[in-house]
């Protein structure tokens, strides 16, 4: 990966100068736009692609008459995500290239859900619903900017029961925090009395109830080491605004060494578990019930894969297999490859979903890293839907080639205790993922996917995915058929940072006699996204967290399209269970179906989100009964008939 980087990187140079003039005035001369490739910022394949995909319409079963529309100035929404130097200016293959998150909760008790935003540089920003489709900046008040630490992600959960969600978000060496919120919106920061302040490469997040007391634990995702101890400014920022202050990051390493770190145990960093004891306070876990794990892992989620009630663990891992822990009874975790002998390799963002509609929880999982092994990943867009061919030896992979998965995987339950993978039948691989949102957006009862996709600065442009459910066979391409592709104004790239061989007197510029300043363009990307009911119209809405560059606000028009949306949103209050019920598992009957939701509030990669489930319910007008599975073990019927088309609270009995 390394190399092949390298290269690109070479390429890139060596054409820009072939564009500067050698003997220009560093202080007289423009900037030289660079692009790689030439066609960066109008790629000629997207338009074929495009073509192709419009060309499957007839092969669709499911409504697909609507659009997405990117009304993210509408919004009001003016968050920008920005990015450490060897993310752009001083680029390295290191894990700052990963990106952040963004989640969704009601924050201060209005009904409406808000978006918090987490960035690398600058402000994490939370903007508040205004219920008719825009948001305006509370940060300042409600004390969650997080001016100076390079965050990752954040989860919203309510740890104290009190009925508000709480926000903890994850940093890169600037320690974990923990912060409580009053009701209205305001957060107080309870990150070392809680015993979450813990420094390291964290990443993902995830609450759940791991033994059933009524408390949220927390499982907290760290990476491994890819850093070294220098600490340097952040010089390569794009965006000038009234956040001020000297940003600083510890630079990552050099070479390959970053995405070798699986090779070198004395840069594994272990995943904990928290126990939550009450009284807003965690203790570490992990050794006391088994869950020993040093994955080089991202994320992770809840899955109960044995249908027993109790929540285990899928942790991912970018390089390596996932790892697999059995809950047994809230005692112990144990680590076993009986569910899952067969993980991919480069595993980044997870979801559970109930994609065929069969009763079954079954996974989804993206794999960005094998895509990175292949050079024509850079030419042929055709390709997506195949898997690599060029795998590296096993000294390499330090794994056992025959217990991989070289891309996305869809495991499906086969309702025996074992999983298929049925990702390339049902047409779910693609290239370049990283993380995944589900909803139904279409409200035909069956789940769809939308993947986060792309690779930014020095790599083309890809598109994101949309992946339309076609009743539970399979999934159909969709992006550009809603909308969603191509972007807002056509834009595939943005400039990335200013380069000035005057200034900076690098060896490049140096052995090239280059003196004059470069623009550097680099390809747009999300890394995260939410799917949820933006604007309260019936309809689910996707928002992204981009990378270096500002989000999108994917507005359905679903509701004012499909004749006769019939759709119902359910929220959940535990009362022997945790107030949040995350874990419950919830499903709705009516008499052309029945669906099947975890309440997990995995919203996406990078992102845990307090929000309701949305189940669409096709041409049924009203709803038969609703099982609840609570995550308590308490079972609970709502018998109908239950009105479609509202919010209906469901309170554990």
């Amino acid at each position: 990966m390394g190399l092949l980087v390298g290269v690109v990187l070479l390429l890139s140079l060596a054409a820009c100068q072939n564009n500067a003039p050698a003997d220009a005035p560093a202080e007289t001369a423009a900037p030289i736009p660079y692009l790689d490739p030439p066609d960066l910022n109008n790629p000629a394949w997207m338009t074929m692609r495009k073509i192709r995909q419009l060309n499957t319409v007839d092969q669709f079963r499911v409504f697909k008459d609507f659009r997405f529309v990117d009304r993210v100035e509408a919004s009001g929404i003016m968050f920008s995500h920005e990015i450490v130097d060897d993310a752009g200016l001083t680029y390295k293959m290191v894990h700052y290239d990963h990106g952040n998150g963004l989640a969704v909760a009601d924050v201060d008790g209005d009904g409406l859900l808000d978006l918090y935003f987490t960035t690398q540089v600058g402000n994490n920003e939370l903007w508040r619903n205004l219920g008719d489709g825009t948001f305006e900046d509370m940060t300042e008040a409600a004390g969650v900017a997080l001016n100076q630490p390079v965050s990752v992600a954040p989860s919203f959960a309510d740890i104290d029961n009190d009925g508000d969600p709480d926000l903890f978000v994850t940093t890169v060496r600037f320690g974990n925090y923990l912060f409580e919120n009053d009701g209205k919106g305001h957060f107080t920061d309870i990150s070392e009395a809680a015993g979450l302040n813990h420094v390291g490469h964290s990443s993902g997040s995830v609450f759940f109830d791991y033994d059933r007391d009524g408390l949220l634990d927390l499982l907290l995702t760290n990476v491994g080491v890819y850093t070294t101890d220098h600490l340097a400014p952040v010089r390569g920022r794009t965006r000038l605004d009234d956040q001020t202050g000297d940003y600083q990051y510890y630079v990552g390493v050099r070479g390959d060494s970053a995405f070798l770190g699986h090779h070198f145990p004395e840069r594994y960093e272990r995943n904990i578990l928290y126990k939550n004891q009450g009284t807003n306070r965690f203790v570490d876990v992990s050794a006391d019930v088994g869950l020993a794990d040093s994955s080089w892992s991202g994320d992770a989620t809840i899955f109960d894969a044995n249908g027993d009630g109790w929540q285990d663990l899928y942790i991912l891992s970018m390089q390596g297999n996932d790892v697999f822990f059995e809950n047994q009874g809230g005692e112990r975790f144990v680590k076993t490859t009986d569910y899952f002998p067969q993980t991919p390799w480069g595993a980044m963002g997870v979801k559970v979903l109930d994609y065929n509609n069969d009763g079954l929880q079954d996974l989804y999982v993206t794999d960005m890293h094998c895509d990175m092994w292949e050079t024509n990943q850079f030419f042929d867009d055709r390709r997506e839907k195949t898997r690599p061919v060029d795998i590296p030896n096993a000294s390499h992979l330090l794994t056992d080639p025959t217990s991989n998965i070289y891309g996305n995987a869809l495991f499906q339950n086969n309702g025996d205790g074992t999983f298929t993978d049925v990702a390339l039948q049902t047409n779910a691989e693609n290239y370049w993922p990283w993380g995944v949102s589900s909803g139904d957006l279409n409200a035909d009862g069956y789940e769809d996917l939308f993947v986060t996709t792309s690779m930014n600065y020095p790599f083309r442009y890809h598109p994101n995915k949309v992946l339309l459910n076609n009743r539970g066979t399979h999934f159909m391409d969709s992006e550009f058929i809603l909308g969603v592709e191509p972007r807002r104004d056509n834009r595939t790239a943005k400039l990335w940072f200013e380069y000035d061989c005057a200034v900076e007197q690098s060896d490049w510029c140096l052995q090239n006699n280059i003196t004059q300043p470069l623009d550097m363009w680099g390809a747009l990307g999300s890394r995260s996204s939410v799917i949820f009911d933006l604007d309260n119209d019936g309809d689910l809405d996707i928002v992204t967290n981009d990378f270096n560059s500002e989000p999108m606000v994917l507005v359905s028009t679903l509701s004012d399209e499909k004749p006769n949306l019939h759709y119902l949103s359910v929220t959940l209050t535990g009362t022997t269970s945790s107030r949040d019920a995350l874990g419950a598992v919830v499903r709705v009957h009516t008499g052309s179906g029945s669906y099947t939701k975890v309440y997990d509030g995995k919203s996406g990669y990078l992102a845990q989100s307090h929000a309701p489930l949305y189940f669409g319910l096709g041409e049924a007008a009203a709803v038969d009964r609703i099982d609840v599975q609570w995550p308590s073990g308490n079972m609970q019927t709502v018998e109908g008939p239950i009105e479609s088309n509202q919010q209906l609270e469901i309170v554990e009995e």
